[in-house]
């Protein structure tokens, strides 16, 4: 079939080409995209016109009046950097200073591999960039490997691993019957996967569980991992916000370190300093020496050059900002704190509500869980009901966001609940 033509000057008809084009679509087989499980929560909560609505699936968080929150730490470093600096683009790897305070944050303010210049680091577009580079970094350089996810996970790790087209593999990791950790399980898996396995772990406050292992079961880890040689990727986007002290939110990978490991690092600033839409995190991998570090940032720098070029500047300007001047890096660890301390409370409130019903399941998960959320236990068919009668939103998987818990609500909640489950 002719697709052009030409007149009698040899000149191709215009109107061929356009007739052509016109008489199919280039986009037919497109299917609309299935719904994002957490996101489309929040589409069908904004659609909902009940004034007794509850969007506690929403990972964001939000003040006792159920409203978004900037914290103060941000507006005045707002305020600092107005105006003082142009809008140029930053490196390829991002702000230098802003990665320098972040590999403080996460490896400790006197680490042996910052001063050795150990750590290939670059600024992400958060903890999904950060993931989504080391993803394609993996694949690039170690390209027979795969990736071990635990069971549960947040779910948009499968997608990065998946577009990066790394073979995935699962570990145990949560426990139904007791709603917290299947170590047993757990360490079975990593005794058993190939040595030299990469593994996904959740540094602190699990998504979706809240349930993250004590000290102890970390050092058993650690250990295990270095009989087996696999490699750590540690997804950090908590750290301040599990526990109110990023010190102790940091302690899995101090473990890691004190043993040895060669770890991987996503950092993120979204949760713990309210960042969600700056988009400001960090990659990072540990090297063996500073020549190493060298060659696999500027790897990392050339998978980000086709993705985004260059990370925006403003976020990194905030980030060095209040981590760089004391009397703001004193407010955010007030700030931090005061954000978990509300959540660990709405869980103890919210537990001590379900109690008072006289529900007769127990509910102590809720407050030995920790971080934004609480791995409830209902199953699909009951958050459904929660939804449809109740007007209450969340994630199928019985994930509650605790930060969408406040005293007007936890009543109500806890109400919803009970009796939706009490005939279990």
């Amino acid at each position: 079939m002719a697709l052009r033509t030409a007149n009698s000057s040899g000149i191709i008809s215009r109107s061929c080409l356009y007739g052509a084009r016109s008489m199919s679509s280039w986009w037919r087989n497109v299917e609309p995209a299935p719904k994002d499980p957490i996101l489309g929560v929040t589409e069908a909560f904004l659609a909902d016109p009940s004034p007794h609505k509850v969007n506690v699936g929403v990972g964001a968080y939000r003040d006792d009046n159920g409203k978004p929150v900037v914290l103060e730490c941000v507006r005045e470093a707002e305020r600092r950097i107005a105006g003082n600096l142009h809008m140029e683009y930053l490196p390829m790897g991002g702000s230098v200073d802003m990665i320098d305070k972040t590999l403080k944050l996460a490896y400790g303010e006197n680490s042996d591999l910052i001063k050795d210049k150990r750590i290939a680091a670059v600024q992400a577009l958060s903890g999904t960039g950060a993931c989504r580079v080391f993803a394609e970094f993996q694949k690039r350089f170690s390209p027979d490997s795969q990736i071990y996810i635990p069971v549960p996970t947040w779910s948009n790790h499968h997608n990065i691993w998946r577009d990066a087209h790394v073979p995935q593999r699962t570990f145990h990791y949560y426990h139904p019957e007791t709603k917290g950790l299947d170590f047993a399980s757990l360490m079975d898996d990593v005794k058993n996967a190939p040595s030299g396995s990469f593994f996904l772990l959740h540094a602190c406050a699990h998504n979706p569980t809240g349930v993250d292992p004590t000290e102890e079961q970390w050092k058993e880890i650690s250990y295990q991992f270095k009989v087996k040689g696999h490699f750590a990727f540690f997804d950090m986007a908590y750290q301040g916000f599990a526990s109110g002290d990023p010190e102790k939110d940091a302690k899995s990978i101090r473990i890691f370190l004190e043993d040895g490991h060669l770890i991987g690092c996503s950092q993120s600033y979204a949760k713990n300093m309210g960042l969600y839409g700056q988009r400001v995190g960090c990659l990072s991998l540990v090297c063996e020496d500073e020549k190493q570090a060298v060659a696999v940032k500027s790897q990392l720098q050339q998978i980000g050059r086709p993705m985004y070029s260059n990370p925006p500047v403003h976020g990194a300007l905030l980030v060095s900002t209040i981590l760089g001047e004391p009397d703001l890096k004193k407010l955010w660890l007030k700030e931090v704190k005061g954000m978990a301390d509300r959540i660990i409370g709405m869980r103890t409130s919210l537990r001590e509500n379900l109690e008072n019903l006289g529900s007769p399941l127990s509910w102590e998960h809720i407050t030995n869980q920790i971080g934004m959320f609480c791995y409830s236990g209902m199953t699909p068919e009951q958050v459904d009901r929660l939804t449809s009668d109740f007007h209450i939103y969340m994630t199928r998987n019985g994930r509650i966001s605790m930060a969408g818990v406040t005293t007007g609500n936890v009543g109500y909640l806890a109400n919803a609940i009970h009796e939706v489950t009490k005939s279990t």
